[in-house]
């Protein structure tokens, strides 16, 4: 079941504070990892919306170079969001950077997307600036896994840091690329430097993790990577504060 069909079943007493991007591997792929971040969301006091219609990023076509289509489907996407004055919280780090840098570069000429671009928040960077006085539950657990390339390169991943210190989720996260990259890693012929990204830093790390840490990796792709070639469960950070809420486990 899509987020998308999971949240027009459900009601929700608080007025939106934020509008949740349901980003096609989140809403398709990981419907769970966005169950979570609206449960913690509006644990922080945060009412959460969704669009009021279907958008995209128009990553896939922007990484496979198809730019017409790319601006095609932003434009459609810009439609949908005209009237949108609230901050967008996108969970998918790849979603996110493709919103604030590719679309304002794409459409330079549209007032929209400069203004959908600067509304955009990662779920670490909405929690620390909606909710700044929210506390996460305490997991007090050592983590490791793969901090997303679009974090190193666009993005930032200072509030995440921040997020996972309150809750005593210690140790440090890869960098470098887990190799998948998007399609990259699914093309013939890119299977070896796929794997030779992930053995620079990614999986010498994780084989080094004891099996009581919590792997983390905010990427769709990254998390991918991870199952397929060290066999560990890797999940999004918004995941594991929703499982903190219960109480240890």
């Amino acid at each position: 079941r899509t987020l998308t069909a999971w949240f027009a079943d459900r009601a929700s007493s608080r007025p939106p504070a934020l509008t949740l991007w349901p980003d096609t591997f989140t809403d398709h792929l990981a419907p769970e990892v966005g169950t979570a971040a609206v449960r913690v969301l509006e644990e922080a006091g945060l009412g959460v919306t969704l669009p009021p219609g279907r958008v995209c990023c128009g990553l896939t076509y922007v990484s496979t170079g198809r730019l017409g289509a790319a601006r095609r489907v932003m434009r459609r996407t810009l439609d949908v969001m005209e009237r949108e004055t609230r901050p967008v919280v996108v969970l998918e780090p790849s979603c996110a950077a493709t919103l604030r840098t590719d679309l304002p570069e794409l459409l330079p000429d549209d007032p929209r997307a400069a203004r959908l671009a600067a509304s955009v928040l990662t779920f670490a960077q909405a929690l620390e600036t909606l909710a700044p006085h929210w506390n996460p539950p305490r997991i007090d657990r050592p983590v490791a896994g793969q901090t997303h390339c679009h974090q190193h390169a666009v993005l930032g991943d200072a509030p995440d840091r921040r997020l996972r210190e309150k809750a005593g989720l210690t140790g440090a996260l890869a960098g470098g690329c887990c190799g998948l990259a998007g399609n990259f890693g699914f093309e013939p012929g890119h299977e070896a430097v796929s794997l030779a990204c992930a053995e620079d830093q990614l999986l010498p790390a994780l084989r080094t993790t004891p099996d009581t840490a919590e792997i983390l990796a905010d990427g769709f792709s990254c998390r991918t990577q991870i199952d397929h070639l060290a066999r560990r469960r890797a999940r999004h950070l918004a995941e594991v504060l929703a499982e903190g809420l219960d109480g240890p486990r």
